[in-house]
């Protein structure tokens, strides 16, 4: 099993661990405990380094299966053996920006639900940029620009965004926690990680954010398309500037 450091703290960039498995098919090694986001949710796995021995290799791919976290490194590179001691650092730019972005998602998510009541059906993000589907009959360009105005104005509002753990059986007792058309909460787990952006937005979720929402900069609706009868597409980009 691998404890999952970002679960509870985001900002975690280095993290020592030992490693738990190797497969050297792969290339890859299983560890004892990461900040590495292994994807999901819409969110795309982190990336970074891992040092053992004199040198640091590149972690390109990390994926979660079962209760542990495989870490892809680099091909070509010699895998440390089992039981040794590891550091591990993150590409903090790039998971930054895709705390950003997972938060800015929210904020658009929590407006759309409090405003219109409208259900997620889809979406997807990299870092600075994604792409929500929500069911939506009638989308106008009008509408587009009053959600983003109200996108903004909770975003400088600088809500604080809470992390927490709760058994299964209490946590489904909140309200409106599930934000999407299709409950996607497999019934065998017994713990559900909640995100919660104070006054506006408490969903499910098991992917990375920043502890306030005016740290995820402007945030501009770039496109919106038609997906169907009642399902409609937005894009959301977020500005560039120096990170964390």
């Amino acid at each position: 099993m691998t404890e999952l450091l970002y679960q509870l703290d985001s900002y975690k960039q280095e993290f020592t661990a030992n490693v738990l498995e190797i497969n050297p098919f792969t290339n890859a090694i299983a560890l004892d405990r990461t900040v590495f986001y292994p994807g999901g949710g819409g969110q795309p796995n982190d990336c970074g380094w891992i040092s053992f021995g004199a040198g640091e290799v590149e972690v390109e791919k990390v994926k979660k299966e079962g209760d542990t976290v495989w870490h892809f490194l680099a091909a070509g590179c010699n895998l440390p053996n089992e039981g040794t001691a590891v550091q591990g650092r993150l590409n903090w730019e790039r998971r930054y920006q895709l705390m950003r972005t997972h938060s800015a998602m929210h904020v658009l998510c929590g407006v759309v639900f409090r405003d219109y009541g409208a259900l997620v059906t889809g979406g997807n993000m990299e870092p600075l940029q994604g792409r929500m589907d929500f069911e939506f009959e009638n989308l106008t360009h009008d509408l587009v620009q009053v959600i983003e105005d109200a996108v903004n104005r909770e975003i400088q509002l600088d809500h604080t965004i809470h992390v927490k753990i709760h058994p299964r059986e209490i946590a489904m007792q909140i309200p409106d926690l599930i934000r999407t058309k299709i409950n996607l909460l497999p019934p065998q787990i017994s713990e559900i990680r909640t995100i919660e952006i104070e006054g506006l937005d408490l969903q499910a979720d098991g992917g990375t954010h920043v502890h306030h929402t005016r740290e995820i900069g402007h945030a501009c609706i770039v496109d919106y398309t038609s997906k169907g009868k009642i399902n409609k597409r937005v894009y959301l980009q977020l500005d560039t500037r120096s990170e964390g």
